[in-house]
């Protein structure tokens, strides 16, 4: 008698919303239900598990992930009319925020997980598989990094040549806008060997370029072979010297965490990227105060200064949020005036929405939404303006680009430039993996054009001939 067909094994859908770190814990999900025998898929429709990672930053946020349940609900009914069970989670900081409302509002939720609890997923999916509506947002004792599972090889090769790593999580400055404190905890720091491992592993697969994470990733103090703390900067020179990184960044960065190891670390490693994400938020010292930013114009102008003195090719990118509560006429224009003067290669702006919980709710002085509106409108125009003159500042300059993969044309291979502009050129797909000189030959709003360096040479080599 013939032997059953082994079943096949269990698929896991995982939909990231929000920010890079957000990618991060997505791709370690993903992980750890691969550890468990589940194999990733690309639509919800081929899961038996489908997890959302969801991100509370955004207007909205929670609303937007109950009307995706909804579209999940179908999904869910129509595998259950075909006789096949699908589970749904909820991750990240809507699920940290809402909890138990979740299960309350969407039946369609197994069960809820926050951001510091991921690693726990096996036991909660086995948990709700037996009586669906399990919520664990607690924070744990234990080190979630600990517990994770080693990504595979061919994992990571599968991924690219770039990666996230987080190496701090957490936010002790308590922005009265934010509530990433209430979400995400206090700051933690991985340690420096916890953290090196994983770089030298992605380095291992073919990883060429590593971005740290952090909610205050120039925070980072985490604990160094010795005991000793780490700061940010003394990391970076470290994971430098991992054979085969050839590119580092960071993000998010808060003003208040440039330290003058950090600010010298851009004019000394050629490895770390000139392109900061450095979030100003306003340009009114009074609007800051009124943010608990703990920074004000002043500070902000002074460290752009110093920023661009250690590292003059720095392209400076930022956020911002107009019409907070009190935010006048003339402190409006005190960000238009920052913006002018610093002069950003982009920014994300953002109109304020109050956010239950937080300080900022419970301000006087609210704005109607159409001035909000009209604010946001002028800031993003001449937001749009400098990212414009950036792009085409670059055009006529020769570039290194990390080409990572075929473009959509053929002949075409596309990589980034160290400002993460993609740069597409007609090339060989030889370069994809490594770093090539490109001479910039057109800009669009949000990419490059170029040539190889080497065959504009070749070029005008056979000119002169």
């Amino acid at each position: 008698m013939s032997q059953p067909d082994n079943p096949a094994p269990k698929a896991v859908y995982v939909k990231s919303y929000g920010c890079q770190m957000n990618v991060y814990d997505s791709q370690r999900m993903a992980d750890v239900m691969g550890a468990e025998g589940y194999r990733e898929v690309a639509t919800p429709e081929e899961a038996d598990l489908i997890l959302l990672n969801t991100c509370h930053i955004r207007e909205r946020a929670a609303e937007k992930v109950y009307s995706e349940l909804g579209r999940i609900r179908i999904i869910k009914d129509e595998a259950r009319a075909a006789g096949r069970k699908v589970m749904v989670g909820v991750a990240g900081c809507v699920a940290q925020a809402e909890g138990e409302e979740i299960v309350r509002r969407a039946k369609v939720v197994d069960l809820v997980v926050g951001p510091q609890s991921y690693h726990r997923l096996p036991d909660l999916v086995a948990r709700a598989g037996v009586s669906p509506g399990v919520v664990d947002t607690e924070f744990p004792v234990e080190d979630k990094f600990k517990a994770l599972p080693a990504t595979p090889e061919a994992k990571t090769r599968s991924r690219g040549l770039t990666a996230f790593v987080t190496v701090q999580e957490g936010c002790d400055k308590f922005c009265t806008f934010c509530v990433v404190p209430y979400t995400r905890g206090a700051e933690v720091s991985r340690p420096v060997a916890e953290v090196l491992a994983e770089v030298e592993k992605l380095a291992a697969a073919g990883v060429r370029e590593v971005t740290l994470l952090g909610q205050n990733v120039n925070a980072y103090h985490g604990a160094g072979p010795d005991g000793s703390e780490w700061t940010l900067a003394r990391l970076l020179y470290r994971l430098a010297e991992v054979p085969g990184i050839a590119r580092l960044r960071y993000t998010t960065s808060h003003p208040r965490e440039m330290t003058d190891d950090l600010v010298e670390a851009h004019g000394d490693l050629p490895a770390l990227m000139p392109y900061l994400h450095l979030p100003v938020q306003s340009g009114s010292s009074a609007v800051l105060k009124r943010m608990n930013r703990k920074h004000t114009r002043d500070d902000y102008l002074r460290l752009v200064d110093r920023i661009r003195a250690a590292r003059p090719d720095i392209a400076l990118s930022s956020d911002f949020i107009v019409g907070f509560p009190g935010e006048t006429d003339a402190d409006f224009e005190d960000t238009m005036d920052l913006v002018r003067r610093v002069g950003f290669a982009a920014a994300y702006t953002f109109a304020y929405s109050a956010r239950p919980g937080t300080p900022g709710a419970e301000m006087d002085g609210h704005l109607e939404e159409p001035l909000k509106t009209t604010r946001l409108h002028a800031l993003q125009a001449l937001v749009t303006a400098q990212q414009h003159a950036f792009q085409e500042s670059l055009v006529g300059q020769t570039v290194d680009v990390l080409f990572e993969k075929a473009g959509r044309k053929p002949g075409q291979v596309v990589g980034r430039s160290p400002y993460l502009s993609p740069v597409q050129v007609i090339g060989p797909s030889s370069v994809i993996g490594s770093i090539v000189p490109v001479r910039i030959t057109g800009a669009k709003t949000n990419s490059l054009d170029g040539v190889l360096a080497a065959d504009d040479h070749m070029s005008a080599v056979h000119a002169a001939e």
